[in-house]
Parts: C-alpha cells; sequence; structure tokens
C-alpha cells in the first residue's frame, strides 16, 4: 500500500523537516556519504532513504505514535520502529572538535518531559525528565555540541560535568546563567552578602551578560516546536539521539 506522505511530493518536506527541498537533498546527500544507506543482506528497506529520512523528521516533529505514523508512509508499525531505530543515530549531531581562539560558547540546560524512568528522574517541574546540556555557537546560534542526558534532578552545574559537555568544549570561552556557579565559567555578578547593590559597572556587564545568554534560549524555544521534546516516549539513547537529530537539522535552517 503507498503512504500519503512521500519526498517525491516535495511540498512535505518543508513543514517536517524544517528543511527547502535543496536543504533535504544536501542532507540526504550527506548521510549516504556518511554511511547511512549501506547495501544489505536479506530484505531490503521497504522505502527510499528519502522516504526514511522524512519518516524519522515527522515523527520528531509532530510526536504522533507509531500506529498512527506508519500508514502515513504506506508501511508497517515495526518497519517505522526498525526505521527509526536505524536512522536516528545517523541523523545525530557530530560534536565541533575544535574552536577557533576567539569563539564564545553559550551552554544552558533543558529538561526533556521522559517516559522511560530508567534515564530520568521528577525535576522541577514536577515530571519525569532529562536534563541535556546544550552548547551553541554565540556568533551564529549553531549548536556545537549538546550532552548526554542526565537525570532531570540534577542542577545545571552538576549536569555540566556528568553530561560530558565540560568535556566536549575543552578550553574554549564559555559562558553561562547563574546556576553554573563553581564551574569556572563566565557567569552574572551577584551580590555578596551584606552588599545592597551591585556597582553600576557591574550592573552593565549583566545586562550585556543578558543580551547574549539570551540566544541560547532563542535556540531552545525553535528546538521546542519539534514536539518529541515535550513528551519524549522513546526509550534508552532515543531521547539523545532525537536532541541531536534535530540540533542537526535546526543547524542547516540556519546555514541555508
Amino acid at each position: 500500500m503507498g503512504g500519503v506522505i512521500t519526498v517525491s511530493e516535495r511540498s512535505w518536506i518543508a513543514p517536517f523537516t524544517g528543511l527547502s527541498p535543496r536543504q533535504f537533498g544536501r542532507l540526504v546527500a550527506a548521510l549516504r556519504r556518511e554511511g547511512a544507506d549501506p547495501v544489505r543482506r536479506g530484505r531490503p528497506w521497504s522505502l527510499p532513504l528519502e522516504d526514511r529520512v522524512l519518516l524519522v523528521a515527522a515523527y520528531w516533529r509532530t510526536n504522533l505514535t507509531l500506529r498512527q505514523l506508519a500508514p502515513l508512509f504506506g508501511v508497517s508499525k515495526s518497519a517505522a520502529d526498525r526505521i527509526i531505530g536505524h536512522l536516528a543515530p545517523a541523523l545525530a549531531l557530530q560534536p565541533r572538535k575544535r574552536f577557533r581562539k576567539q569563539t564564545v560558547l553559550i551552554v544552558d540546560g533543558t529538561l526533556v518531559p521522559t517516559r522511560d524512568h530508567t534515564v530520568a528522574e521528577r525535576s522541577k517541574n514536577y515530571r519525569y525528565s532529562t536534563n541535556h546540556q546544550v552548547i551553541i555557537d554565540a556568533d551564529n546560534r549553531l549548536v556545537v555540541a549538546a550532552g548526554r542526558p542526565v537525570t532531570g534532578n540534577r542542577n545545571d552545574c552538576k549536569a555540566w560535568e556528568l553530561s560530558g559537555a565540560k568535556a566536549a568544549v575543552g578550553r574554549a570561552t564559555v559562558i553561562a546563567d547563574g546556576g553554573y556557579r563553581g564551574t569556572g565559567l563566565i557567569i552574572p555578578h551577584r551580590r555578596e552578602r551584606g552588599q545592597p547593590e551591585l556597582p553600576a559597572w557591574k550592573e552593565e556587564h549583566n545586562a550585556s551578560h543578558r543580551k547574549v545568554r539570551a540566544r541560547i534560549e532563542h535556540v531552545f524555544a525553535r528546538m521546542k516546536t519539534w514536539k518529541i521534546l515535550r513528551d519524549c516516549r522513546l526509550k534508552g539513547d532515543g531521547v539523545h539521539h532525537a536532541i541531536l537529530g534535530i540540533a542537526r537539522l535546526h543547524n542547516l535552517t540556519l546555514t541555508g
């Protein structure tokens, strides 16, 4: 049975991936170069690589259940599950390994409600969540790395190291909010005990800091339009692959 959604109808690409048909074609070509579509023995995939990529993106974008999504692509529920399990890791963003000397990065954590209680814990929003440390380039808002998820009851200063985000940036300059005290990152000035108010120059620094750091909040707002980051049903590494894959698609929309 043929599916309703297919890449051959180019109008489906932008709503589910956020990419233009040209950008989507470049993504598929890159995946082929990276070995995401190897020749394998046995029964071939029921969908071409282009449609499989679109299926994974549609799953992340809409957060439909596989029972709802599979008929739209003309495949079975189990086939859709295998496609996501195979392609989601291939779509994951590869962290940047080197940074220019003057590069300034921004880090912050975001909570993703996650139903797999083996990787999640109750967080400050009283939901089982995972904490994801995301790092962006302050100049162009591109995601450069994302740490492995830690349980949602971990605060950001602990998650920064436990997730591997700290190791991913090396010695690059990183700014963060006040939740990262004691990490060595650049955070806002705080009043000392007994100090009624900050000096004017510190207030100016904090205003500039807030203006720059707001860029990562804009990135989170765009990434959270992918509904899987509002209620993730995936198990194990599924939530990690989803946030890395969405980060890669986010970067592609910015770079054109």
